[in-house]
């Protein structure tokens, strides 16, 4: 039963190769890394998420808030998907939610997102007490137009995910979430501070990373169940 409806809009997705062991060792039990070409990805991800209200409840009285996250790509009992190792946003009662209603590690923070043309300009900093501190720092842009990605991709791999999952003391829950496919462009971006890996207790990544953009999705979110 979906339970919230959203859109999602101006995703950076940044993503670099890893090997799956360091990733695996970060999972739950019941989940893995899924992999391309034999590599697991860990992807940035900032992004705004614009009119989120309860499903059925007018997106004139959502709320709208700039988030950023680290992900990777899994696979489990429901299939594949996607586990967030964090998600930072700047609204305080949507975080209160979030960690409630679908068990996901959302923490506060301050964020200022600002566009100037086809250039998004992404800075956050971590606001929330007794987590490890976090700031970003980006502007990115779309190289060329966005369209779906191709069957078989990295692109794909990366983007067409439609469930997640989460840790719980005890469990690994998930949920589902419904759009239409993404259209993706390759992005440039000048990233002058990312904090994520070393805030999840990852090795910084020193490889130039896999850059997409997407002008992004409208969502509707199921509520999460045990895997």
């Amino acid at each position: 039963m979906d339970v919230v409806s959203m859109e999602w809009r101006d995703l950076l997705v940044a993503s670099w190769p890893v090997d799956p062991a360091v990733v695996d060792a970060r999972l739950p039990a019941g989940v893995t890394a899924d992999t391309f070409d034999g590599r697991a990805w860990l992807s940035a991800v900032p992004f705004v998420m614009k009119d989120v209200r309860p499903f059925g409840v007018p997106a004139s009285l959502g709320r709208t808030f700039g988030e950023l996250n680290l992900r990777t790509y899994v696979t489990g009992n429901a299939g594949p998907g996607v586990y967030f190792f964090n998600l930072d946003a700047n609204d305080r009662l949507g975080v209160a939610l979030a960690r409630a209603l679908f068990r996901l590690p959302y923490y506060r923070a301050a964020m200022r997102v600002e566009r100037d043309g086809d250039e998004i300009a992404f800075r956050s900093r971590r606001t929330h007490s007794g987590v490890p501190p976090l700031e970003f720092d980006a502007t990115y842009r779309p190289v060329g137009e966005p369209a779906e990605a191709e069957a078989g991709s990295l692109e794909e791999f990366l983007m067409e995910r439609y469930r997640f999952y989460a840790a719980g003391r005890k469990r690994v829950f998930c949920g589902e979430v419904a759009h239409e496919p993404w259209a993706v462009a390759h992005a440039d971006a000048t990233i002058r501070r990312n904090d994520l890996f070393a805030a999840n207790d990852f090795a910084a990544r020193e490889s130039v990373p896999h850059l997409l953009y997407s002008p992004g999705v409208d969502v509707r979110a199921e509520r999460v169940r045990v895997a």
